[in-house]
């Protein structure tokens, strides 16, 4: 055992702990997953060498043949996992074995609910590859070496899992790492090579550096008989040797109908350290101006990291099956950075950098195509398993709406895609596409309608709705904070324009009839001059009054004008710390109401003022969801009732 001096003890980061505790008490039903996590991370570690090498061959130091190897104990309770990749240096051992550097941390572990079905799964969401080792040990030995650097400067890092770990300086002649899980005592299974075997070849057969273990020497023995019952030739001795386990051939290189399903799903989880299964997946190889294979994954379930904007996304890159970068966001929108896979190149060069790739031809036309080849698995899957699409909607549907913005020439395949709750259900739930909306329009209908709000409540109590529904047309209902931002580059589908229906003066064309119209004009005449005098009281506060007939059960609402920024959007740049002009809507009265009616006959002038204020302040609230002087409005509706019961 190497010798140690320098140690230190640390304290792990408070989210450690708790996800220790967590693997202590063996949340996870399949306990052998741990030997995955870290024959993966093993696996990284190489790929990582190996692109540093190509601009400093001398960091293989003489020893260019990258593995992982694993080796048991019996006699002291151990199982090392060893490799040769690029090691680790103090303080990156510190850094990465003592904290977990992902955003969202705070929010996994409110999510955590004590029940260890449900939190098993939330701790696979977020992933947690080297902790997993707790699962089935109860201490864990790491001891590395950064590749280039001297024997002296090893080091070694253990713990218990309880609350700390101690770091030590110590001499390690080989590059790479070494993981010793200390198994507890009713973990023995994993001793067992048989064990190990068969769970390298279900989970890191896909790894394309060999996973080895040691084959003991094989002596000399007797082959087969022959037919007159004689010995055959004899078996040479086979000395003890270290013995591939795993194929260990690039996936992604192996023709599709060689590859089974289980086979892409475990290695979906070795690139993305995700632990379940993905929803769907795209093999292909493209040939012609650009060739690459592309190997491309829709997750099951979003990342606990998926709105930090400072959080990489991206594909892993391969050039000519060399790994060159994790997370190459150049080739994948914004819009689709809930995509994981990888992408190997034959044109790209050996040495490329993110700053070559950001205005390269090549990036370019492997960005289209990959891009293109998810809008294409997405529509396919929409249209085959709608029940399925909805389980994929229900976790990435807000990241898709930044897509029409984002992605001009797709932006029609991006909006056939999308999908909102409307009037046609009577649940929030968001299932309805622009394409069975347009299915389901009213004969002398050409726009799309929507109204938007704080929430699907709001929206669906929205007084602009009110024509709508006693017409029988369906609007959709939008209460995303996102939504907002989506409809002001969303402006027309197929050739159908989308139209607010807070917005503007209310235009129904061919859906108004020659009755109610004439019925309309009669309600007016009969609350005549009332417009002139609520103007008059209101001043400043509104931009104009007047009649609407999109009213059939509340006196008034307010609406923004045509090209005016909406309430929402507002909202939404205020949340933003953005500085915004106060709004200043039009009222719109119902001239059919009682209480316009009512207004309409007040000749007292102070309890006209007092009225006209409580409708506009109501037409406001429906509006807005809150007032500046809620006090003040409260005052008003109390004094106007009392005047009533007098």
């Amino acid at each position: 055992m190497a010798e140690v001096a320098h140690q230190e003890t640390h304290g792990f980061q408070t989210e450690v702990k708790q996800l220790l505790q967590l693997m202590i008490h063996s949340l996870y039903s399949n306990k052998e997953i741990f030997l995955r996590e870290l024959v993966s991370n093993a696996a990284d570690a190489a790929d990582k060498l190996r692109f540093r090498a190509l601009s400093d061959n001398s960091l293989y130091e003489n020893d260019g043949e990258l593995r992982v190897r694993l080796s048991v104990d019996k006699d002291a309770n151990t199982i090392t996992i060893a490799d040769n990749g690029i090691g680790m240096t103090r303080d990156q051992i510190i850094e990465h074995l003592g904290t977990i550097a992902k955003s969202g941390t705070k929010e996994f572990f409110s999510q955590l609910s004590g029940d260890q079905a449900k939190d098993s799964k939330l701790i696979g969401q977020f992933g947690v590859g080297f902790y997993s080792a707790f699962i089935v040990a109860d201490k864990v030995t790491v001891r590395s070496r950064a590749a280039g650097v001297d024997a002296s400067q090893g080091v070694e890092w253990q713990s218990a899992g309880e609350g700390d770990f101690t770091v030590a300086d110590i001499e390690k002649k080989d590059r790479g790492t070494e993981i010793i899980l200390h198994l507890r005592d009713d973990e023995k299974e994993f001793l067992d090579d048989w064990r190990l075997r068969s769970i390298v070849s279900k989970y890191s057969d896909h790894i394309n550096i060999p996973v080895e273990m040691y084959k003991e020497e094989e002596p000399e023995r007797d082959g087969p008989a022959g037919p007159d019952g004689e010995p055959g030739e004899k078996i040479p001795a086979v000395p003890a040797h270290w013995e591939a386990v795993n194929k260990a051939t690039a996936l992604w290189n192996r023709d599709k109908s060689d590859v089974s399903d289980d086979e892409y799903k475990e290695f979906y989880k070795h690139i993305s350290h995700d632990f379940a299964d993905p929803l769907l997946w795209s093999h292909n190889k493209v040939e012609g101006k650009t060739e690459y294979t592309s190997l491309l994954y829709i997750p099951s379930k979003a990342p606990f990291d998926m709105w930090n904007r400072d959080q990489k996304h991206g594909l892993k890159l391969f050039v000519q099956r060399v790994f060159i970068m994790d997370d190459a966001e150049q080739f994948m929108p914004t819009y689709l950075r809930f995509v994981k896979g990888l992408l190997d190149s034959n044109d790209l060069p050996l040495n490329v950098s993110r700053e070559i790739l950001q205005d390269n031809k090549i990036t370019q036309a492997m960005r289209q195509g990959c891009t293109k080849r998810v809008l294409q698995m997405l529509e396919k899957l929409a249209k085959n398993d709608a029940e399925k699409y909805q389980l994929f909607w229900n976790e990435f549907g807000n990241v898709l709406k930044e897509g029409p913005a984002e992605d001009f020439s797709n932006k029609e395949k991006v909006a056939s895609l999308l999908r909102f709750a409307s009037t046609h259900n009577d649940n929030d739930a968001q299932n309805v596409s622009l394409d069975d909306y347009i299915s389901r329009m009213k004969e002398g209908q050409d726009k799309i309608y929507f109204v938007s709000a704080d929430s699907f409540a709001a929206a669906k109590s929205s007084p602009h709705l009110e024509v709508f529904r006693k017409k029988g047309i369906e609007v959709l209902l939008l209460s995303d904070r996102i939504d907002e931002w989506l409809m002001q580059h969303l402006t027309e589908y197929s050739e159908k324009a989308l139209q607010s229906i807070s917005r503007g003066d209310l235009d129904l064309g061919e859906l108004e009839d020659e009755d109610s119209k004439k019925a309309q004009e009669e309600a007016e005449k009969e609350v005549e001059g009332v417009l002139e005098r609520i103007k008059t009281v209101l001043g400043e506060k509104v931009s104009d009054v007047k009649f609407t007939h999109r009213l059939t059960d509340s006196p008034a609402c307010v609406v923004v004008d045509e090209y005016g920024m909406s309430t929402q959007m507002i909202k939404l740049m205020q949340a933003a710390g953005q500085p915004v002009p106060e709004a200043k809507y039009t009222l719109e009265l119902n001239p059919e109401h009682q209480l316009v009616k009512l207004l309409s006959s007040e000749q007292d002038d102070n309890r006209f003022a007092q009225w006209s204020d409580v409708v506009f302040e109501q037409a406001l609230l429906s509006e807005q969801g809150s007032l500046k002087d809620p006090s003040s409005y409260v005052q008003k509706i109390n004094k106007l009732l009392l005047d009533l019961v007098k």
